[in-house]
């Protein structure tokens, strides 16, 4: 008899795979209402659509932005058409505390801005009438809502979208962390075959016996059927679980960005013939280890992992990203030649991990638990309390089971920059990051753990994680950039076990602060000139390509990002170490720089092409580039022809001529040719003197209160002291002269220049 019915659900199956499956889901990001405080007191009471943040603005202002609490509302009529079946709200983040409201009766409260939650609503909708649906957010400081602190800001708001999930009374779980219900293991994969087993959840509205028929399809990327499994299932309570294993044959392998192979596992709850539940998860398959000695490997290939952290704010809007905003960022990142990112400091948003999995990059996901250097005003970021340990494992569960499914993730990433506190067993964080990092390997056995240190190698707390990776700036915080090849070398060979990474390693840019004449800046001042970012990256790239036993390497960051309390470069309130600007419209010559090394895409760039008007005659010229040889000429006169070396092209003692100095360089590629060109300016002086006069006129008020009092103080000494010698009081005589006409020059210049510019 259960052949039998095995038979027949397998027969369904095929014609259901048409048929549409019942689960809606419906965005819920429209007319919203939002009432909360600001810096200055005002209340801002306004119709808001989200994603949404109320500190959009206030960040860029370099100060103490608001955080407090925001309440969000929304009244809506429940469609007639959810009677009967179960309804969902999901929230993809909050930050950082949420408490959820429907028609004034509490949800639930949610604590950790970063990840995903849900609550049933089911039997709190009223279908006559409106409901009202209330959000209070809010994004102070707390003792047990990890991040506790960092050196970004903690945007406030809704700034993730909202959906309403509609689904038969057996359906698919959502309640599980608010993940997809459906986890995807990989047990064994190789280019022969590959073993994955398929967990599924499900809910019963009822606690009483539900029988369905669970149908899960693996299909390749043109949707056709490779394998596929159906089974009658019994769920005797309100929760029952399902498993199924496949095994494919002669796999394609998920192989980074050069085939980002991506099979889709189709899972189907089946009753009287009819499919009432569907979800789709991504799947990649592939394997990967790390060697102390040789460093990454994906798909049994030496594989070293390089790119750039990401954080996802942007000037002007925060963190309430839309999905274009994140398609340009995986957009810049892959022109770039990234094949890996590391995702900081915290989960980032679905659309992310999506884009991802499709564009081939290795990812580096984190839970926030951040500390921070004393040289930033730091703390522990540690809380030695039940409440704070429990928030971190919840947004380990959150993160680990949420994202299950994305073949890009392969490290789960613990702690960042947490101070150890050897002094205090107290606050030592030791047996939370034990803790974690069991869960972490509880939870999956596919990936490895991880985490970003910027202790010394000899404190404690680097063995518990798969691999460790160090936060390091030599060059900018400390020391010459040289530094990082001596630290990767002694690390090595002290601890020849160890997997050893670099997860952060920048310096700050400002493109408009350039010098020629490379010297260390003061990174927490002014300026951060461009020249000194790129040398720093050059020769971090240097060591880099000589040590194959480091598994990875992140550039901080890809792109500048808000951090309200910095006072450096050309912004307050902004840490500008990233290869792109806040604003995603101006990219530094770094950029260029690693392209050239990192990306097949030709390229050919002029570096401080933003330093147009120069002091010095005698300049480099430095090109950034991976053609096989570029060609400068200057002013029309050919200097010479070189070939590049880590992608960097220089001619040393280029003499400029007075006025504009055309600056061209020339290369092919497979016949194809390929030019830059820009202008160095020496000797502005009408345009120069004009603008220091202007400068000097401007203060005229204090230029001529000096003279006058010089006036005063040489009429005395030249008319009034009879006793000084006569030669002497016609010096002062004459000067006074020379102060009165100053005083009437002065004078009559910021009456012209006010007339002209008024």
């Amino acid at each position: 008899m259960n052949k039998i019915k095995l038979f027949l659900s397998l027969l369904l199956c095929v014609f259901a795979l048409n048929i549409q499956a019942q689960r809606a889901v419906i965005n819920f990001n429209e007319n919203w209402h939002f009432r909360g405080g600001s810096v200055s007191g005002f209340t801002i009471d306004e119709p808001v659509n989200i994603p949404h943040t109320w500190n959009a603005e206030d960040t860029r202002d370099g100060i103490n932005y608001y955080r407090g609490e925001g309440v969000y509302t929304k009244t809506f009529a429940a469609d007639a058409a959810w009677q009967g079946k179960r309804v969902f709200i999901r929230f993809e983040g909050v930050n950082s505390v949420a408490k959820v409201f429907i028609n004034d009766k509490l949800l639930g409260e949610h604590r950790g801005g970063y990840s995903a939650f849900i609550y049933e609503l089911t039997d709190k909708l009223k279908y006559e009438g409106t409901n009202i649906l209330k959000v209070v957010a809010n994004n102070e400081e707390t003792e047990d809502v990890l991040p506790l602190a960092g050196d970004f800001n903690i945007y406030g708001g809704m700034y993730r979208p909202v959906k309403i999930l509609v689904t038969e009374q057996l359906c698919i779980s959502p309640l599980d962390y608010a993940s997809p219900g459906v986890y995807i293991s990989q047990k064994k994969v190789s280019e022969k075959f590959a073993d994955i087993q398929v967990d599924v959840k499900f809910l019963n509205y009822r606690d009483n016996l539900q029988e369905a028929s669970v149908n899960i399809a693996i299909k390749d990327k043109d949707g056709v059927v490779v394998v596929q499994k159906a089974s009658d299932i019994e769920v005797t309570g309100k929760e029952g679980v399902h498993s199924e294993l496949f095994t494919i044959n002669n796999p394609i392998l998920w192989n980074s960005r050069q085939n980002p192979y991506m099979y889709q596992v189709s899972t189907q709850l089946i009753s009287n013939g009819e499919v009432i539940d569907e979800v789709v998860e991504p799947m990649g398959l592939r394997y990967f280890s790390v060697d102390p000695n040789k460093g990454f490997f994906l798909n049994g290939k030496s594989f070293p992992l390089y790119g750039a952290s990401r954080h996802q704010d942007r000037e002007g809007i925060g963190n309430a990203l839309h999905y274009k905003h994140h398609k340009e960022d995986m957009d810049f990142m892959l022109e770039m030649g990234m094949n890996s990112t590391r995702l900081a400091h915290y989960q980032q948003s679905e659309t992310i991990y999506d884009l991802c999995d499709s564009a081939g990059l290795v990812v580096w996901a984190e839970i926030p638990w951040i500390g921070m250097p004393a040289t930033l005003g730091g703390i522990n970021g540690y809380v030695n309390s039940e409440a704070f340990h429990n928030n971190a494992k919840q947004q380990l569960y959150e993160l680990i089971r949420q994202n299950y499914n994305h073949p890009s993730i392969m490290f789960w990433g613990i702690f960042n920059e947490i101070q150890n506190h050897k002094e205090d067993e107290a606050i030592r964080p030791q047996k939370l990051i034990e803790a974690l990092n069991d869960i972490a390997k509880a939870e999956d056995k596919q990936r490895l753990t991880c985490a970003a240190s910027m202790l010394k190698p000899e404190e404690d707390i680097h063995h518990f994680t798969d691999v460790i990776s160090w936060n390091r700036y030599y060059g900018w915080y400390y020391d010459e950039p040289s530094g990082i090849g001596t630290f990767l070398d002694e690390t090595h060979e002290k601890n020849p076990e160890w997997n050893i990474g670099i997860s952060e390693y920048g310096a700050g840019g400002a493109i408009s602060q350039h010098s020629q004449k490379l010297k260390m800046p003061n990174p927490m001042g002014k300026p951060h000139p461009e020249e000194w970012q790129s040398y720093y990256h050059e020769e971090h790239y240097k060591a880099f390509a000589t040590r194959p036993f480091v598994w990875s390497v992140y550039i901080w960051n890809m792109f500048d990002f808000g951090s309200h309390f910095r006072r450096e470069g050309e912004h307050h309130g902004v840490n500008d170490k990233g290869m792109i600007s806040f604003d995603r419209k101006t990219k530094k010559d770094a950029f260029f720089f690693y392209k050239a090394n990192w990306s097949d895409e030709p390229v050919l760039h002029i570096t401080s092409k933003k330093h147009i008007f120069r002091d010095d005659k005698i300049t480099p010229v430095k090109v950034y580039t991976n053609l096989n040889s570029v060609t400068l000429t200057v002013n029309g006169k050919t200097i010479g022809t070189k070939s590049p070396e880590h992608g960097i092209v220089t001619w040393e003692d280029i003499k400029l001529e007075k006025g504009n100095n055309g600056i061209i360089v020339e290369g092919d590629l497979n016949g194809k040719k390929y030019t830059d060109h820009t202008v160095f300016v020496i000797d502005t002086a009408l345009g120069e003197t004009v603008a220091k006069v202007y400068d000097f006129v401007m203060k005229s008020k204090l230029v001529i209160a000096i003279l006058l009092i010089v006036a005063v103080l040489l009429w005395y000494l030249g008319w009034r002291r009879k006793s000084i010698n006569k030669w002497i009081r016609l010096i002062f005589k004459v000067l006074f002269i020379l102060a009165v006409l100053g005083i009437l020059i002065t004078f009559g210049l910021d009456m012209l220049f006010r007339a002209m510019f008024e």
